[in-house]
């Protein structure tokens, strides 16, 4: 009965083994995005965590996604009259569903070479690489099988099912490249793309034996358009759009935030923006999934960003309550100029 335990467990975390983590400010998580992003900072370093909640409505613990990281910058060649750069970082992340204690964690290594293509410094070619290391692990008590009920009151006897080890790790690898150039003296445009789990690692529980399953990680592609444009003044409208593909999903984010001064002589922005997420699931069905507000606060070199995600599909019965928020933190230290570019939320 080793094909029942899987479409269990698949039915209650499907949506987290089959396709990836992902957060509506995906610019506050540059290394999850895409690996050419790191050292992509206006400063020294740069360090930042995200926090997404999700399905709050439907389940009684909700999905919960935590990421951070940290990334540096260091000019190379500096006898070279183009300043280029190299971007190291290390990254965490762990998704987490309560319910039957399911968690995939990595901790990553990440590196990137920004080169500067003409002799001004307003664009830049990045390349990046990232290694991690993941571990996924569930709590096998949590789980119930039909020859653990007891014909009267619920599911407490023994279960004959063979059950695999609850935990295991794989290695991963992403790639991505970077493009980033300047429009006129106050604004920048970005396109970049991103294969992430380039090694199609197995995922599959059950890893030895004779029978043994193998559930590869979909590949997934992303490719990624954003710009910082200036509309004078203290004022800037920050377009972006990412598509990413991984197996038969796909999602689309698509809009805009407008960043604006608080006062003339005051240190503080007000980033407000909103912009929607299609989908397209394992059924090969397109729909709206979500509308998204998001309100973020810039502090000097510190960045806080809230967003809220409304479920667009809450109108049909079977996607009820499936809303989520995020909750970040950017913070750029040691600010010298913005000769490497870098989008922002």
């Amino acid at each position: 009965m080793r094909q029942l335990m899987i479409l269990v467990f698949c039915a209650l975390v499907g949506s987290m083994q089959a396709q990836d983590k992902h957060f509506t400010q995906f610019y506050a998580s540059p290394l999850t995005l895409n690996p050419a992003l790191a050292g992509s900072t206006g400063g020294k370093y740069r360090a930042g965590v995200v926090y997404r909640s999700q399905w709050k409505g439907v389940l009684e613990s909700p999905f919960r996604t935590f990421a951070g990281s940290v990334d540096l910058r260091f000019r190379v060649f500096k006898n070279n009259p183009n300043k280029d750069y190299v971007g190291v970082g290390i990254s965490f992340y762990s998704d987490r569903v309560a319910s039957i204690d399911f968690s995939n964690t990595q901790m990553a290594l990440t590196a990137a070479y920004h080169k500067s293509l003409d002799p001004r410094d307003r664009q830049y070619l990045s390349m990046g690489v990232q290694v991690g290391f993941s571990q996924r692990n569930v709590n096998i008590a949590k789980l119930t099988f039909q020859d653990m009920f007891n014909g009267v009151d619920g599911y407490t006897g023994a279960t004959a099912e063979e059950l695999p080890e609850n935990n295991f790790g794989y290695t991963d690898l992403n790639l991505g490249l970077n493009y980033s150039g300047a429009i006129g003296r106050r604004s920048h445009f970005y396109a970049g793309a991103a294969m992430h789990h380039a090694l199609a690692p197995n995922i599959s529980f059950y890893r030895r034996g004779d029978n043994v399953v193998v559930h590869r990680l979909f590949r997934k592609y992303s490719g990624q358009l954003s710009a910082d444009l200036s509309l004078g003044g203290d004022m800037a409208l920050l377009p972006r759009f990412l598509i990413a593909v991984q197996g038969p999903h796909m999602e689309i984010n698509t809009g805009a935030n407008v960043r604006f001064k608080l006062g003339k002589f005051s240190p503080y922005y007000l980033h407000l923006g909103s912009w929607v997420r299609p989908v397209r699931d394992e059924t090969n069905s397109v729909f709206l999934d979500a509308a998204v507000l998001l309100l973020g606060l810039q502090i000097d070199n510190f960045v806080f960003g809230l967003s809220y995600d409304a479920s667009i599909s809450d109108l049909t019965t079977y996607r009820r309550g499936q809303n989520a928020f995020e909750l970040s933190l950017v913070f750029i230290g040691d600010y010298v100029n913005d000769e490497v570019m870098c989008p922002k939320f």
